[in-house]
């Protein structure tokens, strides 16, 4: 089992949902890089369970505690470890699992993979709970990403069968007011009318015992050209890796995505001209990527979330110790929609990736020199 990720910038990730404590160690961060702990855990709460009425009344406090790698709040180049402490489990509403698996969860494969040695508690290692210590990560990527003068950021783009539908962040330009607009919204919305619609769909979801999905959009401003490689190391690559190690993920694109097959050559390529001295295009189907390689354009990309397979309703299912079908009925607390807490999670994704390229493509700035004492 491989939970390491990154070239230069490796994150391993450990724990599982009902463990003493879940974590992540960060090597290869530079060092000179000042963290704000307040700003991090106000990241880290964006995804926390517990702290609305459309998620799971699980309730973490989700607080870091950092075991090395920061000396009086600054990055030291030693690799940085993190653990948060799992306190409120009822493990016992999973017992079942491990005979009676969940339709549309890793149950079953992963009896068969870990010949039913795995931990079932919580989904175990499966468990979207594991997108916490990635957001720690990530939020020290994000705040590293600021001395390169990189912005991310991500929203709900549409949810549920309705495909309720927010305004699209800016694929050729920061728009700074579409992003505070965006950050000072309790709900992850650009639009607020769109942010109503989305959190009624939900409660209805969890009303009618069933859960929805959705799709995020995220973009990442002020990425130079000449980031990534071709082949196996380009830039989707990088981020689809790390999107794809987010359990409810099934799919990615970037840019326009697959409405290019849609589309003619001279409809999809993006013109280009100069502006200040500066290649720029004229759209930015290509998401600001092309060969695997930034283009200097944002980085836009998408990443489609599946409802959530615990649901309240009774399921088809099989007892895989009888032999025989059976209907199953979940217990335990679970979201009716994982899409609004993932939406931290595609920033700190996108932040990980793009931090782990420019370090490799010696494109993020050198620290700089302590200051000496008086």
């Amino acid at each position: 089992m491989s939970s390491t990720v990154g070239n230069i910038l490796k994150l391993s990730i450990f724990g599982e949902s009902h463990s003493p404590a879940i974590g992540c160690v960060l090597d290869g961060l530079p060092a000179g890089i000042p963290v704000d702990m307040r700003a991090l855990q106000a990241f880290l709460e964006r995804r926390a369970p517990g702290r609305s009425r459309i998620a799971t009344p699980r309730r973490e406090a989700d607080a870091p505690e950092i075991l090395s790698g920061l000396h009086g709040g600054v990055t030291d180049g030693a690799p940085f470890a993190a653990l948060i402490r799992n306190a409120n489990t009822r493990s016992g509403d999973y017992d079942g699992l491990r005979s009676v698996p969940r339709p549309g969860h890793a149950d079953y494969p992963a009896r068969v993979r870990f010949g039913n040695w795995h931990d079932v508690a919580g989904g175990g290692h499966f468990s979207g709970r594991l997108t916490a210590p990635l957001c720690v990560a990530g939020g020290i990527a994000l705040q590293a990403l600021e001395r390169a003068d990189v912005t991310i950021a991500a929203h709900i783009a549409s949810l549920g069968p309705a495909g309720i539908a927010d305004e699209g962040l800016s694929e050729l330009e920061l728009d700074e007011a579409q992003i505070a607009r965006l950050r000072t919204r309790p709900f992850p919305t650009i639009s607020a009318d769109a942010g109503s619609q989305m959190t009624q769909a939900i409660l209805d979801a969890r009303e009618a015992g069933d859960s929805i999905g959705g799709v995020i959009e995220c973009a990442a401003y002020g990425v130079p050209a000449g980031v990534g490689d071709p082949m196996f190391d380009g830039m989707e690559n990088r981020i689809a890796r790390l999107a794809f190690g987010v359990p409810a993920v099934k799919g990615v694109d970037f840019g326009a995505g697959f409405a290019v097959a849609y589309l003619t050559g001279s409809e999809n390529n993006d013109p280009y001209r100069f502006e200040n001295g500066v290649v720029r295009t004229e759209t930015n189907n290509a998401g600001g990527i092309l060969g695997g390689i930034t283009t200097g354009m944002p980085l836009i990309w998408q990443m489609a979330v599946k409802p959530t397979p615990s649901i309240a309703r009774a399921q088809r299912s099989v007892n895989l110790d009888t032999g025989e079908d059976a209907e199953l009925v979940v217990r335990g607390r679970h979201d009716p929609s994982i899409v609004p807490r993932a939406v931290p999670v595609a920033e700190a994704v996108c932040a990980l990736a793009l931090l782990d390229a420019l370090l490799e493509a010696g494109r993020y700035p050198a620290p700089r020199p302590r200051p000496r004492r008086a």
